[in-house]
């Protein structure tokens, strides 16, 4: 009787035991099934932003595509587009300033432009630096407004360069490379005018600067020619603004027949195809001037 007895207890004992294990148990799978529900919830809400974003990056692909080429079809998509909503806006507006990002970037790497953004992502600024026979000159800067459209709100390029022109002719609200490398051969032509009428003053004392202007597109350059002991005056006129050699040279001197010899025909050609610090040099070296 006594170990029936015992038994009996101790068979109730483990069923005490496994009661207490089960309602431990509970409590654990509770909450380890929120925590899956709240991970699932997690992924989807993951899976919902990347569809919203490849669909973003559609549309950006899309319209950059038509900002870049340019082309008859892809206007017509990209009217097709709902112009009107917020959501088109922004999406142009986000293409606008991705496909100006990475054009600068593209030519900064090559030594061209560099950018910033400025106003926190509302606007850019450009830097054109310019150089001439490898020496890095000015940089010149140009704060550009990204929205409602690109308008350059700001610069210190000279007032003499016609910026305003420039972008106009060269529509900078969708063709801004062409913009930007018209007006960076502009700064660098001058760059390279300015230079060299520097070079002339330092190098060729001998020869006398009697005129320039600010653009540094007419030279008036004075000779002393030693074998007819007279003087040539010398006019070079750089009328394409985006070129440092001129398109016009004319000599003008006492002796008539001078500027008409062949010997002088040479050295036209020369200052039409030299710089004019480095065709002085040679000229000096033929003996034409002193």
């Amino acid at each position: 009787m006594a170990g029936a007895s015992a038994t009996g207890v101790l068979s109730q004992l483990s069923l005490l035991e496994v009661k207490a294990r089960s309602r431990k148990t509970q409590p654990q799978q509770q909450s380890r099934v929120k925590e899956l529900k709240a991970k699932v919830e997690a992924l989807r809400a993951q899976r919902d932003q990347l569809k919203a974003e490849i669909e973003t990056h559609k549309h950006l692909q899309k319209l950059r595509a038509s900002l870049d080429k340019q082309s008859t079809n892809e206007e017509e998509e990209e009217e097709e587009m709902e112009q009107d909503s917020e959501h088109s806006q922004l999406l142009q507006l986000m293409a606008r300033h991705t496909q100006l990002e990475d054009l600068l970037y593209a030519h900064h790497t090559i030594g061209g432009y560099d950018v910033i953004k400025t106003r926190q992502g509302k606007g850019v600024c450009v830097s054109l630096a310019t150089a001439y026979d490898g020496v890095f000159l000015e940089t010149y800067n140009l704060e550009i407004d990204l929205k409602p459209t690109l308008r350059i709100s700001r610069h210190n390029v000279p007032p003499f360069i016609p910026l305003n022109s420039l972008a106009e002719q060269n529509n900078l609200q969708t063709n801004i490379r062409t913009f930007l490398d018209t007006l960076s051969r502009h700064l660098n032509a001058f760059a390279a005018r300015k230079q060299q009428l520097e070079l002339v003053k330092e190098l060729h004392k001998s020869v006398q600067v009697m005129e320039s202007n600010v653009l540094c597109s007419i030279l008036v350059l004075m000779f002393n020619v030693p074998k007819q002991k007279t003087a040539v005056l010398c006019t070079l006129d750089y009328s394409d603004h985006t070129r440092s050699l001129p398109t016009r040279v004319h000599f003008e001197s006492e002796d008539e027949k001078l500027p008409d010899s062949p010997e002088w025909k040479k050295n036209c050609s020369l200052l039409k195809e030299t710089p004019v610090h480095k065709a002085l040099i040679t000229m000096k070296k033929m003996g034409n001037i002193v």
